[in-house]
Order: structure tokens, then sequence, then C-alpha cells
């Protein structure tokens, strides 16, 4: 039987609390707020269907995450259930939280066994644990909100076209320049090294990006003046302030040069190759890395190391030059094979991305 021929299973108030494992009461709250309208029967019955649950499936997943069920209504008013988008939250989630907990594991059991063998642990080692013990699901849980929030479908709005003259100039976005243009009534957006893409108004001082996911809010200081904007992506917000057009143009000059002369970082190939290193032992230095990188690297670190494996030890690391974003690029050889390797420091030292495929 095809999917129009199924009949709609309902479920009374009781039989749905009974099987999420949460109360009546919660669910007439849910329904006082706003966020479920369950329909009814000719005797004033609440029905949950499909439609319903797959809301509280929603909504309990948000909750999971800390959010007050005002936050909640305003996140969800006007929108569709989006179970991928839920279901994908989670998925990082869990993800981040099973490395942790592996991590986490894998240390414990390092200085059992150096215990056990009578070794008395070290200062670094035991600050390690206790920074370890101390950390909770809170900034992962952080993380997972802020990326279903930006992944939300957003809805262009108009707003005073003299606003958008007030958003025009140029931003210090970690180590490139971020410039707003304003072109017949529009507003581009162009980082260094990228092209350039239009954001689009969501409200006063708030835009977005239709081409990815990924919105900007502008920030004005006491007097109205705009002097900066965030950048939100990936579940993190990076802020950037505001610079004469010379200051940007001195940043993108400073990338155009390292281009021409192919003139990596200081310390470049030393770093790349301790990373590598790290790597093919499975230990790899999160704090040496931007929080949004070191996220992406605990999800991947399993299948990196799986790679390293297969291409056996390293041989020889020789630099090929400098991307148009101000990447390091370079060859590495294994025994089993070749892959490149490219890399960015952030401002304050830490790697700020790094990108690995098979060398061309």
């Amino acid at each position: 039987m095809d999917a129009k021929g199924r009949e709609e299973s309902w479920l009374t108030a009781a039989q749905c609390a009974e099987r999420i494992g949460i109360t009546v009461r919660a669910l007439r709250l849910y329904e006082e707020t706003g966020l479920i309208r369950p329909p009814r029967t000719g005797k004033n019955w609440r029905l949950y269907g499909t439609r319903e649950i797959a809301r509280l499936t929603e909504i309990l997943a948000l909750k999971r995450l800390g959010l007050s069920l005002q936050d909640i209504a305003r996140l969800l008013a006007g929108h569709a259930t989006d179970l991928d988008r839920m279901l994908a939250m989670q998925n990082h989630a869990l993800q981040e939280q099973l490395t942790r907990t592996q991590h986490s594991l894998a240390m414990t059991d390092a200085l059992r066994a150096k215990m056990t063998a009578g070794d008395i642990l070290s200062i670094d080692e035991l600050l390690k644990l206790a920074k370890d013990t101390n950390m909770t699901d809170t900034s992962a849980d952080a993380i997972a909100w802020r990326r279903y929030e930006q992944a939300r479908p957003r809805t262009e709005q108009k707003i005073d076209p003299a606003l958008y003259a007030d958003y025009a100039g140029h931003y210090h976005l970690d180590t490139s320049a971020y410039v707003v243009r304003l072109r017949d009534g529009r507003l581009f957006t162009r980082l260094t090294g990228q092209p350039e893409l239009e954001i689009f108004a969501e409200d006063a001082d708030r835009f977005f990006y239709k081409a990815v996911q990924a919105q900007i809010t502008f920030t004005r200081n006491e007097s109205g003046a705009v002097t900066g904007l965030v950048l939100h992506q990936h579940g993190y917000e990076q802020a950037a302030s505001r610079i004469d057009e010379r200051a940007a143009t001195d940043l993108e000059e400073a990338i155009a040069t390292r281009i021409r002369d192919k003139q990596p970082v200081e310390n470049s190939k030393a770093l790349l190759e301790q990373v590598i290193e790290q790597h093919q032992r499975g230990e790899p230095d999160y704090e040496r890395m931007s929080p949004p990188l070191a996220a992406l690297a605990r999800e991947q670190a399993a299948m990196i190391k799986a790679d390293l494996d297969r291409m056996g030890p390293l041989r020889d690391i020789s630099f090929k030059g400098v991307t148009a974003e101000g990447w390091d690029v370079y060859d590495v050889a294994f025994d089993n094979g070749h892959l490149e390797w490219s890399f960015a420091l952030a401002a304050d030292g830490r790697f700020g991305g790094i990108f690995i495929r098979p060398s061309l």
C-alpha cells in the first residue's frame, strides 16, 4: 500500500505522554506556549499524530541543549518540523560526546597503568586530569544548539534602505579582511581569497547567506555607529572589528606577498610535521587548534589515523606554496603514497584550519 493509502494513527494525550516518557502536564505546557497545536475530537479530546510527535521530538532535543520553552518557541515559530536538521544536530552532539568519552577513558587508563607500575603522576598529568574532570557537555551542547539555529530556514525581510550604507566597509576577521560592499541597493561580502557572496536582510543589523548556512550580525556602539560584525557559522561565532580600507589592503597585500614569494609562515614545516605525528599516534593536540577546528578534528580523528596507518611511515614534507586564502600547502610523502596537507594559523597562533586530500 502506498503512502497515500495509509491511515493516520492517533494517540490520546495520556498515550502520547506514556509512550514518549513525559507527563500530560508537559504536553499541556507545550501547547500553552504555542509549541504544539494538537487537533481535537468532537468531545474536545486532544489527539497526537505523526506531525505532533515529530514536533515533540524537536522540542525535547532542544530542551536537552538547555533552551527555555520561550527560546524554543522563538526558534520554531513559523517553521515546519525539520527532522533531518534535528537528527543532524543530535548526531553531531553524540559524536562529540563519544569522542570526549573515548579520550577520557584513554587518559584514565594510561594514568592508572602508570600508577600501577609504581610511577608518580607529574604536575602536567594531574593538571590535564583536573581539566578533563571539570569539563562538561555545556560547551558542546551550546555549539550543537548554535548549529541548529544557524541551519534553520531564513526569510528575507525589507529593512530601511538607508541602513545599508552603515554596513558597507572593511572588517578584520582573525587574519583576513572581510569586505562588505553596497552595490545597486544590495550588500555583497568577500573574505580574503574567497569569492564575493550576497547577504540578505533578516532584520535590521541581521543578515544571512543563501549560498551557505551562515549569518552576519552587525554590531553598533552606544552612539549607533556600526563598529564590527559577528559571523555565525558551523556552531561558532567569530567577531570582526571595523577597520579602514588601508588596514584591509595591508592584510590582503601581506597574503599576496606570501603567495608571490612562496613564503610559508614561521616554523611552518615543523608545525605540520608535529601535527602529522600526533595524528599518527592517535593523540591530536586539540588545545593547539581553534575551537571550530578542534570540534571537526575530534569528529575525524579516527578516520585520519586510519588513513595514515594505511600510508605507512612519514618520509618527506615538501612545501608547495600558499593558497589565495593564505594557507600553507605541502606535499607529504609516506612509504605507501602521497597526501597534500594545507593549514592556516589563527591570529592567536593556533591552527585555524587543516585540510587533507590526495596529492595531485
